[in-house]
């Protein structure tokens, strides 16, 4: 499922973006609170969260809040005005994160510093796997993308990066987060929607594979290599083996990356 952001009215949308924060985003118990957009986007967080995009309704907010789904359009005009709001509103708490953390201080090395970063939006996408499903062709340029943004771009000008090159980093950690990210939290959710365990499926497959391909080392010599190496052992057996992959093939990459960018900078000082 892919989703495209900015399908409102730009003006509207664009003002319910960039409004003021509002209190009170999360449904407290007891009597019906009084709405408000920051309340409607947050009940629609917890429910996306929970369920996905796909669970996602104007119906489904409005009975998280005691409400009918139409008292919800006074505030936000459509389900798509919505996602927009949700998109944003996350980013923004993981923004603030990133302006927090003290794991991205500046007198730590700025490599250790972006790969904090990174570990921090690695976590946001599995704590909201429903954000994957937006796509970057449109983006909703909302506050909480820019001060993300803001967060790396300051860390990698101080590094001594030339402004120009730094919306390239960006977009390239951003991509091969989301790529991997993306992997794990589908791994994640593989047993919920299947009903089969990891090691259960993993463990069948392979028992296939080699009943039925005696000859699979003489056939991919190298993959047997790989394997006898360790290459596809799960080292965390409390992690999905795909989920501990993906993280340990972003690292690598990243650290590929941030290879590049020290040369990069090394010739630019």
């Amino acid at each position: 499922m892919v989703v495209y952001a900015g399908q409102g009215d730009p003006r509207r949308s664009m003002g319910l973006l960039w409004r003021e924060p509002e209190a009170g985003a999360r449904v407290a118990p007891g009597p019906k609170p009084e709405l408000s957009v920051g309340l409607v986007v947050g009940t629609a967080i917890e429910i996306a969260d929970a369920q996905g995009l796909q669970a996602l309704s104007m119906r489904a907010v409005g009975e998280r809040l005691g409400r009918t789904a139409m008292s919800l359009y006074t505030y936000v005009a459509s389900k798509n005005e919505l996602i927009d709001l949700m998109y944003d509103q996350a980013f923004t708490e993981l923004a603030e994160e990133a302006e927090q953390s003290s794991e991205i201080d500046e007198a730590l090395d700025w490599r250790a510093r972006t790969h904090a970063w990174v570990g921090l939006l690695w976590r946001f996408y599995l704590r909201h796997p429903w954000t994957l499903e937006i796509s970057q062709a449109r983006p909703v340029l909302g506050p909480g993308e820019f001060r993300l943004h803001e967060s790396l771009a300051t860390l990698l000008h101080a590094a001594g990066l030339a402004p120009k090159a730094i919306g390239d980093v960006y977009g390239s950690l951003l991509n091969l987060v989301r790529g991997m990210v993306r992997t794990a939290a589908e791994a994640r959710q593989a047993q919920a929607v299947t009903g089969v365990p990891e090691d259960e499926w993993w463990y069948a497959r392979s028992e296939q594979l080699e009943e039925l391909v005696p000859d699979f080392s003489e056939r991919f010599p190298t993959l047997a290599l790989m394997s006898a190496d360790g290459a596809f052992e799960n080292e965390d057996s409390q992690e999905p083996y795909i989920e501990q992959e993906a993280w340990e093939t972003l690292r690598f990459g990243l650290e590929a990356l941030l290879d590049g960018i020290q040369r990069r900078i090394a010739h630019e000082s």
